[in-house]
């Protein structure tokens, strides 16, 4: 199987963006990206081919334009869950379920995945989620309202968390 990646800007920092034949792999937004290219290469097990110019990048690219001008409410893209599994994948799915402007706790969402008792792992499938942004792991927050971490970058959760109020209200 043949991976390639792209790097795209985003207002919140540079996002490198790897596909496979299947559909997007990994979407992550670091400070330094070149940093998520190796760690999304090491997870693969392979090199990843650049590729800056495909409909898949184009289409990322328009829908995270979208996004971040507050015209896109959810990702259209097709997912290649290759480096999510087991309860990780099922409480990123739960996820995705997560209206745009709105948020959960990582205990609503482990019950909806099935294990109500899980939010700790939630917590850890929201922090090692491979589709930052696509999937709005930035919505789910601590029972008592506080958002909680995200990632190494608590400044990029609150800015989507009010990126999003502002469109709700406007």
């Amino acid at each position: 199987m043949t991976f390639r990646y792209a790097m795209l800007p985003t207002p919140v920092g540079d996002a490198m963006a790897a596909f496979s034949d299947e559909g997007l792999v990994a979407l992550r937004v670091r400070a330094e990206p070149h940093e998520a290219l190796e760690s999304v290469s090491r997870e693969l097990r392979g090199a990843l081919l650049p590729d800056d110019d495909s409909e898949a990048v184009e289409d990322l690219a328009a829908q995270l334009e979208g996004y971040f001008q507050g015209e896109r409410r959810r990702f259209d893209l097709t997912l290649d869950w290759r480096l999510a599994n087991g309860f990780t994948r099922e409480a990123l799915a739960v996820v995705c379920d997560i209206p745009y402007g709105t948020t959960a706790s990582y205990g609503e969402v482990a019950a909806l995945a099935g294990r109500p008792r899980a939010a700790r792992a939630v917590g850890t499938a929201c922090r090692t989620s491979p589709f930052s942004l696509v999937v709005p792991v930035h919505r789910v927050i601590h029972a008592d309202g506080t958002i909680g971490g995200y990632g190494s970058d608590i400044d990029v959760k609150r800015h989507l968390l009010e990126l999003e109020q502002d469109e709700e209200s406007a």
